[in-house]
């Protein structure tokens, strides 16, 4: 593993602006974090390079499009073996409501955020699409009741 490339206070200010506007012009992000435009888009080039801007996306609000609801699951699955571990990721990773999987330690092996409208929407989820999945042995849900924070990654 690389170690993280050295930030300095320009470097930090610049990732702090794209992170709040990901669509900022350069000459507006250099004229905020004080520098000129061609020092500003060669840094922000070398944040690109060195893998600490990961992608540039949009974010799209759920409740917008249909999906007002989230859900945290727990999953446990019935074996830990390799191949059961990845046919389950990838297989999760193809559903369309599912916003966030992690594997864990612990009582449960994955966490995974699911947007869903409704209980309907959430049991439509369940029944169809989750239990659907190999390996699964058990499953804990939890409705969100409201998100106090959200945010796409670390602040600098």
């Amino acid at each position: 593993m690389n170690n993280p490339p050295k930030l300095d206070d320009v470097d930090r200010r610049i990732l702090r602006e794209l992170s709040r506007d990901g669509r900022i012009s350069n000459a507006k992000l250099a004229e905020r974090v004080g520098l000129s435009p061609t020092p500003c888009w060669n840094r922000v080039r070398a944040l690109e390079e060195a893998g600490v801007i990961e992608r540039y996306a949009a974010l799209l609000d759920q409740k917008a499009l249909g999906f007002p609801d989230t859900v945290l699951i727990e999953v446990t699955l019935d074996r830990h073996d390799d191949d059961m571990l990845h046919r389950f990721g990838e297989a999760l990773a193809e559903l369309p409501e599912v916003l966030e999987a992690h594997l864990l330690t612990g009582e449960y092996d994955y966490l995974i955020k699911v947007a869903v409208a409704g209980t309907e929407g959430y049991e439509e989820f369940l029944r169809h699409k989750l239990y659907k999945l190999p390996g699964l042995r058990h499953s804990r849900s939890t409705f969100v009741l409201r998100t106090l924070k959200r945010a796409p990654s670390v602040q600098p």
